[in-house]
Protein backbone atom coordinates (compact mmCIF):
# COMPACT_ATOMS: atom_id res chain seq x y z
CA UNK A 1 0.00 0.00 0.00
CA UNK A 2 1.66 3.11 -1.28
CA UNK A 3 2.39 5.93 1.25
CA UNK A 4 1.67 9.48 -0.13
CA UNK A 5 2.01 12.35 2.09
CA UNK A 6 1.36 15.56 0.59
CA UNK A 7 3.73 16.97 -2.10
CA UNK A 8 4.87 20.85 -1.60
CA UNK A 9 3.75 23.20 -4.47
CA UNK A 10 4.99 26.57 -5.97
CA UNK A 11 3.94 29.20 -8.11
CA UNK A 12 5.52 31.55 -9.66
CA UNK A 13 8.62 33.96 -7.79
CA UNK A 14 6.38 37.21 -8.57
CA UNK A 15 3.10 36.13 -7.50
CA UNK A 16 4.30 34.26 -4.35
CA UNK A 17 5.32 37.67 -3.40
CA UNK A 18 2.29 39.40 -4.66
CA UNK A 19 0.30 37.17 -2.63
CA UNK A 20 2.68 37.55 0.40
CA UNK A 21 2.53 41.29 0.31
CA UNK A 22 -1.45 41.34 0.00
CA UNK A 23 -1.83 38.71 2.94
CA UNK A 24 0.12 40.65 5.37
CA UNK A 25 -1.88 43.73 4.08
CA UNK A 26 -4.65 41.73 5.68
CA UNK A 27 -3.34 40.35 8.91
CA UNK A 28 -1.59 44.09 9.54
CA UNK A 29 -5.04 45.62 8.74
CA UNK A 30 -6.59 43.13 11.50
CA UNK A 31 -4.06 43.29 14.14
CA UNK A 32 -5.04 46.91 13.75
CA UNK A 33 -7.28 47.48 16.75
CA UNK A 34 -8.32 50.27 15.22
CA UNK A 35 -9.59 48.57 11.71
CA UNK A 36 -12.83 49.28 10.64
CA UNK A 37 -14.15 45.39 9.36
CA UNK A 38 -16.99 46.18 7.58
CA UNK A 39 -14.96 48.73 6.21
CA UNK A 40 -12.23 46.45 5.13
CA UNK A 41 -14.53 43.92 4.01
CA UNK A 42 -16.46 46.46 1.64
CA UNK A 43 -13.24 47.24 0.03
CA UNK A 44 -11.59 44.22 -0.33
CA UNK A 45 -15.06 42.85 -2.06
CA UNK A 46 -15.63 45.84 -4.33
CA UNK A 47 -11.73 45.24 -5.66
CA UNK A 48 -12.53 41.27 -6.33
CA UNK A 49 -15.97 41.70 -7.50
CA UNK A 50 -16.51 45.08 -9.03
CA UNK A 51 -12.68 46.53 -9.87
CA UNK A 52 -13.54 48.63 -12.32
CA UNK A 53 -16.16 50.40 -10.21
CA UNK A 54 -14.19 51.30 -7.34
CA UNK A 55 -14.19 54.28 -6.25
CA UNK A 56 -17.08 55.16 -8.97
CA UNK A 57 -20.44 57.63 -7.82
CA UNK A 58 -22.69 54.98 -6.49
CA UNK A 59 -25.93 57.07 -7.36
CA UNK A 60 -25.08 57.06 -11.22
CA UNK A 61 -24.93 53.34 -11.72
CA UNK A 62 -28.07 51.49 -12.75
CA UNK A 63 -30.08 50.49 -9.81
CA UNK A 64 -29.69 46.65 -10.09
CA UNK A 65 -25.48 47.31 -10.12
CA UNK A 66 -26.28 49.71 -7.04
CA UNK A 67 -27.98 46.70 -5.47
CA UNK A 68 -25.31 44.15 -6.45
CA UNK A 69 -22.63 46.93 -5.44
CA UNK A 70 -24.35 46.99 -1.93
CA UNK A 71 -23.72 43.29 -1.28
CA UNK A 72 -19.94 44.00 -0.61
CA UNK A 73 -20.79 46.05 2.56
CA UNK A 74 -21.94 43.55 5.40
CA UNK A 75 -23.78 46.50 6.87
CA UNK A 76 -26.20 45.70 3.95
CA UNK A 77 -26.57 41.92 4.53
CA UNK A 78 -28.18 40.06 6.98
CA UNK A 79 -27.31 36.46 7.39
CA UNK A 80 -29.35 33.71 9.20
CA UNK A 81 -27.25 32.98 12.63
CA UNK A 82 -28.63 37.07 13.42
CA UNK A 83 -32.17 35.45 13.15
CA UNK A 84 -31.28 33.25 16.34
CA UNK A 85 -32.20 34.41 19.80
CA UNK A 86 -29.77 33.48 21.87
CA UNK A 87 -27.02 35.36 19.22
CA UNK A 88 -24.67 37.33 21.78
CA UNK A 89 -23.93 40.54 19.51
CA UNK A 90 -21.85 41.76 21.34
CA UNK A 91 -19.05 38.57 19.85
CA UNK A 92 -20.86 38.32 16.33
CA UNK A 93 -20.55 42.01 15.21
CA UNK A 94 -17.06 42.23 14.75
CA UNK A 95 -16.84 38.58 13.19
CA UNK A 96 -20.05 39.25 10.79
CA UNK A 97 -17.65 41.35 8.09
CA UNK A 98 -15.08 38.29 8.45
CA UNK A 99 -17.61 35.50 7.80
CA UNK A 100 -19.47 37.85 4.73
CA UNK A 101 -15.19 38.09 3.12
CA UNK A 102 -14.62 34.22 3.83
CA UNK A 103 -17.88 33.32 2.06
CA UNK A 104 -17.50 35.80 -0.76
CA UNK A 105 -14.12 35.29 -1.17
CA UNK A 106 -14.98 31.47 -1.69
CA UNK A 107 -17.18 32.44 -4.57
CA UNK A 108 -14.94 34.24 -6.38
CA UNK A 109 -12.34 33.54 -9.04
CA UNK A 110 -10.24 33.43 -5.71
CA UNK A 111 -11.63 30.87 -4.10
CA UNK A 112 -10.26 27.59 -5.39
CA UNK A 113 -6.83 28.97 -5.29
CA UNK A 114 -5.82 26.70 -2.77
CA UNK A 115 -2.26 28.26 -2.14
CA UNK A 116 -4.08 31.34 -1.77
CA UNK A 117 -7.05 30.02 -0.05
CA UNK A 118 -5.73 28.29 2.57
CA UNK A 119 -3.46 31.27 3.57
CA UNK A 120 -6.17 33.85 3.76
CA UNK A 121 -8.82 31.95 5.78
CA UNK A 122 -6.11 30.88 8.14
CA UNK A 123 -5.79 34.29 9.12
CA UNK A 124 -9.67 34.91 9.37
CA UNK A 125 -10.19 32.01 11.54
CA UNK A 126 -7.69 33.88 14.21
CA UNK A 127 -9.82 36.77 14.31
CA UNK A 128 -13.59 35.23 13.59
CA UNK A 129 -13.37 31.60 15.58
CA UNK A 130 -13.47 31.36 19.64
CA UNK A 131 -10.20 30.48 19.42
CA UNK A 132 -7.55 28.52 16.67
CA UNK A 133 -4.24 26.77 17.13
CA UNK A 134 -1.19 26.96 14.51
CA UNK A 135 -1.27 25.45 11.33
CA UNK A 136 -5.27 25.70 10.92
CA UNK A 137 -6.40 24.82 7.36
CA UNK A 138 -9.70 24.85 5.87
CA UNK A 139 -10.66 24.67 1.53
CA UNK A 140 -13.19 26.13 -0.39
CA UNK A 141 -16.50 26.50 0.63
CA UNK A 142 -16.78 26.20 4.43
CA UNK A 143 -19.78 27.62 6.45
CA UNK A 144 -19.42 28.28 9.82
CA UNK A 145 -22.64 29.76 11.86
CA UNK A 146 -21.66 31.97 15.08
CA UNK A 147 -17.50 31.57 14.98
CA UNK A 148 -17.35 32.78 18.47
CA UNK A 149 -18.41 28.61 19.96
CA UNK A 150 -15.91 27.38 17.74
CA UNK A 151 -12.74 26.32 19.16
CA UNK A 152 -9.93 24.51 17.07
CA UNK A 153 -6.66 22.86 17.93
CA UNK A 154 -3.61 22.94 16.23
CA UNK A 155 -3.13 20.88 12.87
CA UNK A 156 -6.59 21.34 12.43
CA UNK A 157 -8.09 19.90 8.35
CA UNK A 158 -11.02 20.86 7.41
CA UNK A 159 -12.19 20.50 3.43
CA UNK A 160 -14.85 21.95 1.19
CA UNK A 161 -18.08 22.64 1.59
CA UNK A 162 -18.20 21.57 5.35
CA UNK A 163 -20.86 22.78 7.84
CA UNK A 164 -19.16 23.68 10.72
CA UNK A 165 -22.89 25.21 13.00
CA UNK A 166 -21.02 26.05 15.94
CA UNK A 167 -24.57 27.54 17.65
CA UNK A 168 -24.23 25.08 20.55
CA UNK A 169 -20.25 25.21 20.48
CA UNK A 170 -18.00 22.76 18.80
CA UNK A 171 -13.98 21.89 19.85
CA UNK A 172 -12.06 20.23 17.74
CA UNK A 173 -8.92 18.99 18.88
CA UNK A 174 -5.29 18.59 17.97
CA UNK A 175 -4.80 16.48 14.66
CA UNK A 176 -8.45 16.27 13.71
CA UNK A 177 -10.08 16.34 10.21
CA UNK A 178 -13.55 16.65 8.93
CA UNK A 179 -13.37 15.50 5.02
CA UNK A 180 -15.73 16.88 2.12
CA UNK A 181 -19.59 17.95 2.23
CA UNK A 182 -19.68 16.85 6.23
CA UNK A 183 -21.94 18.63 8.13
CA UNK A 184 -21.11 19.06 12.43
CA UNK A 185 -24.50 20.42 14.35
CA UNK A 186 -24.17 21.80 18.02
CA UNK A 187 -27.89 22.20 18.32
CA UNK A 188 -31.07 20.47 17.78
CA UNK A 189 -35.19 21.24 18.17
CA UNK A 190 -37.97 20.17 19.66
CA UNK A 191 -40.24 17.75 17.80
CA UNK A 192 -43.50 19.43 19.15
CA UNK A 193 -42.22 22.89 19.06
CA UNK A 194 -39.39 23.67 16.91
CA UNK A 195 -38.97 27.00 18.37
CA UNK A 196 -37.83 24.99 21.61
CA UNK A 197 -33.75 24.92 21.27
CA UNK A 198 -31.17 22.80 22.15
CA UNK A 199 -27.60 23.73 22.25
CA UNK A 200 -25.36 20.56 23.66
CA UNK A 201 -21.78 21.32 22.55
CA UNK A 202 -20.28 18.89 19.96
CA UNK A 203 -16.39 17.65 20.76
CA UNK A 204 -14.17 16.19 18.15
CA UNK A 205 -11.03 14.63 19.78
CA UNK A 206 -7.33 14.67 18.64
CA UNK A 207 -6.76 12.96 15.55
CA UNK A 208 -10.78 12.12 15.30
CA UNK A 209 -11.53 11.70 11.19
CA UNK A 210 -15.15 13.01 10.23
CA UNK A 211 -14.78 11.60 6.73
CA UNK A 212 -16.70 11.95 3.70
CA UNK A 213 -20.83 13.35 3.70
CA UNK A 214 -21.00 12.80 7.04
CA UNK A 215 -23.07 14.07 9.58
CA UNK A 216 -22.78 14.62 13.24
CA UNK A 217 -25.69 15.65 15.57
CA UNK A 218 -25.33 17.78 18.18
CA UNK A 219 -24.02 16.46 21.79
CA UNK A 220 -22.24 13.90 19.95
CA UNK A 221 -18.44 13.60 21.62
CA UNK A 222 -15.92 12.34 18.81
CA UNK A 223 -13.49 10.53 20.99
CA UNK A 224 -9.76 10.77 20.22
CA UNK A 225 -8.89 9.27 17.38
CA UNK A 226 -11.92 7.46 16.64
CA UNK A 227 -13.23 7.60 12.93
CA UNK A 228 -17.02 8.06 11.64
CA UNK A 229 -17.12 6.44 8.17
CA UNK A 230 -18.33 7.54 4.47
CA UNK A 231 -22.04 8.66 4.38
CA UNK A 232 -22.84 7.77 8.05
CA UNK A 233 -25.04 9.58 10.94
CA UNK A 234 -23.30 9.87 14.50
CA UNK A 235 -26.28 10.00 16.95
CA UNK A 236 -24.09 9.46 20.30
CA UNK A 237 -20.55 9.81 21.40
CA UNK A 238 -17.67 7.04 19.88
CA UNK A 239 -14.81 5.36 22.01
CA UNK A 240 -10.91 5.58 20.97
CA UNK A 241 -9.42 4.17 18.05
CA UNK A 242 -12.77 2.25 16.90
CA UNK A 243 -14.72 3.51 13.48
CA UNK A 244 -17.86 3.97 13.51
CA UNK A 245 -20.71 3.65 10.09
CA UNK A 246 -23.71 3.40 9.13
CA UNK A 247 -27.28 4.92 9.40
CA UNK A 248 -27.34 5.82 12.94
CA UNK A 249 -23.42 5.26 13.11
CA UNK A 250 -22.41 2.18 14.92
CA UNK A 251 -18.91 0.85 16.28
CA UNK A 252 -17.72 -1.93 13.52
CA UNK A 253 -14.38 -2.38 14.07
CA UNK A 254 -10.79 -1.01 16.51
CA UNK A 255 -8.00 0.23 14.86
CA UNK A 256 -5.20 -1.82 14.72
CA UNK A 257 -2.82 -1.58 17.88
CA UNK A 258 0.42 -2.84 15.93
CA UNK A 259 -0.94 -0.21 13.11
CA UNK A 260 -1.10 2.72 15.53
CA UNK A 261 2.21 1.55 17.19
CA UNK A 262 3.95 1.86 13.39
CA UNK A 263 2.27 4.53 12.52
CA UNK A 264 4.93 6.86 10.71
CA UNK A 265 5.43 10.34 12.41
CA UNK A 266 3.91 13.80 11.36
CA UNK A 267 5.51 15.19 8.07
CA UNK A 268 5.76 18.85 7.51
CA UNK A 269 2.90 20.21 5.52
CA UNK A 270 3.91 22.46 2.59
CA UNK A 271 0.95 24.48 3.78
CA UNK A 272 2.02 25.22 6.83
CA UNK A 273 2.86 29.02 8.46
CA UNK A 274 5.80 30.32 7.84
Amino acid sequence: MPFLPLRPVSVDGATATLYSEWLAWLRESLDDPDCDRNELCRRVLTDIYFPHLSGKSVSELPQTVQVALAQMDPRNVTLEPEYYQEIDLELYEPRKPLLWLWEMFDRSALGENVELGVHLRRILARHVFGSCGANFKAFTHVRVSYGYNLHVGDNVVIHRHVLLDDRGGIDIGDGASVSDFANVYSHSHNIVDGRIVYLPKTMIGSGARITYHATILAGAHIAEDSMVGAGSMLTKSTEPHWIYVGVPARRVKEKSAEERANKAPRLPDPMADG
